[in-house]
C-alpha cells in the first residue's frame, strides 16, 4: 500500500492511540510497541478487499490491539514467576525529554509518545498490575478510553454485564489503594527536600520526610544489584539510603517528571541508572518505586 492510497493516513494516525492504550494495559513500552507493530502487521496482511470491508479501521485496530494485550497479560503472569525480584511498570519521561531508545534500537517517533495523565501515574499502574487481565482490560477500555461495555464485551469475550462487574471490581481496587495525592507543587517540594536530604546524608530530615509506614520497591530485573524485596518502614529505608549515599559521589541526582509526577533520576557519567517515582500524601512520602532495570530505562539513557 502506498502513501497515496485512500485511508492510509487515517490508519497510521491511530498509532498514538494504540500505543497509549497498549502502554496503559501492559505497563511496558517495549511490550506496547510489539503489540502495535503486530496489530498493523495483521491489518496489512489482509487483502485490499478485506481492508475496505472494515467499517471502522480505527475500531478494528483498537480491538485487535486490546485482544493482543489481553494475551500478553495472561502470559505475563507466567513470565513474572521467573522474573528476578519485584516487577515495576516501565517509567516514562516528559515528552520533551523523551530519548531515542526503542526496544528495536530505532529512535522514538513522536507519534509513539504516551500522553501523561492520571491513568499513567506509577501508583495507578501498580494497582492496575495487581488486577486480573480481564479486570484490567475492562477497566482501562471503559473508564479510561470510554469504550461502551458492549464493545468491551466483544474484546474480553464476556457479556456486557460481566464486563460491567469487572470494571466495578477494578474501581474498588483503585479506590482502596489510592489516597488523595498532594498538589503537584507540594509533591515537587517534598521530592526536592528528599533529594537534598539524601545528598547531605541528613538522617533526621529523611525520616521526617517519610511516612512511618512508607514502602520502597526496587526493580533491577536481575540485571543490576538491588533489593529483591520491598523495604518497609521509614527507619529501614533511611538505613538503606545512607548505605547508598557513598555512591552518590560518582552520581548525579536530577529532579524530573516521572509518569507525570515529580520524581528523581540518578545518572552516572550522563547515563541514567535509576528512575524513582514517589507517592506523596500530605507532607510525607508513602511509596517509592525505583526502577534500575536498564531494559526499562531506554527512554532515559542519556540527557
Amino acid at each position: 500500500m502506498t502513501t497515496s492510497e485512500p485511508g492510509l493516513s487515517a490508519i497510521t494516525g491511530e498509532r498514538r492511540q494504540l500505543t497509549n492504550l497498549a502502554y496503559r494495559l501492559l505497563g511496558s513500552l517495549a511490550d506496547a510497541e510489539d503489540v502495535v507493530q503486530e496489530t498493523y502487521a495483521r491489518f496489512y496482511a489482509m487483502s485490499r478487499q478485506q481492508q475496505d470491508a472494515i467499517e471502522s479501521p480505527g475500531a478494528w485496530l483498537s480491538t485487535v490491539a486490546s485482544r493482543l494485550c489481553l494475551n500478553v497479560l495472561s502470559s505475563a503472569r507466567v513470565r513474572r514467576e521467573t522474573y528476578v525480584g519485584e516487577w515495576i511498570p516501565e517509567p516514562l519521561p516528559e515528552p520533551a525529554e523523551w530519548r531515542g531508545g526503542r526496544s528495536d534500537g530505532r529512535s522514538i517517533d513522536p507519534a509513539d509518545r504516551i500522553t501523561l495523565d492520571e491513568s499513567v501515574t506509577m501508583a495507578f499502574l501498580v494497582v492496575l498490575d495487581a488486577m486480573t487481565p480481564a479486570e484490567r482490560v475492562a477497566f482501562v477500555l471503559h473508564d479510561v478510553f470510554r469504550y461502551p461495555f458492549a464493545e468491551v464485551a466483544e474484546i474480553v469475550g464476556r457479556t456486557p454485564a460481566a464486563c460491567r462487574q469487572l470494571a466495578s471490581s477494578a474501581r474498588r481496587r483503585i479506590r482502596a489503594a489510592q489516597a488523595p495525592a498532594a498538589p503537584a507543587s507540594r509533591q515537587a517540594a517534598v521530592v526536592r527536600s528528599f533529594k537534598q536530604a539524601w545528598e547531605a546524608g541528613d538522617i533526621d530530615a529523611l525520616i521526617g520526610l517519610l511516612d512511618p509506614d512508607v514502602r520502597a520497591t526496587a526493580d533491577g530485573g536481575g540485571l543490576v544489584s538491588t533489593a529483591l524485596h520491598p523495604i518497609e518502614g521509614a527507619e529501614r529505608i533511611v538505613r538503606s539510603l545512607v548505605r547508598l549515599a557513598g555512591r552518590l559521589r560518582d552520581q548525579t541526582i536530577l529532579e524530573r517528571t516521572v509518569n507525570g509526577r515529580p520524581g528523581l533520576v540518578v545518572q552516572r557519567d550522563g547515563v541514567t541508572v535509576t528512575v524513582a517515582a514517589f507517592q506523596v500524601e500530605g507532607d510525607r512520602i508513602t511509596r517509592i518505586w525505583a526502577v534500575r532495570n536498564p531494559d526499562k530505562l531506554r527512554s532515559w539513557m542519556t540527557g
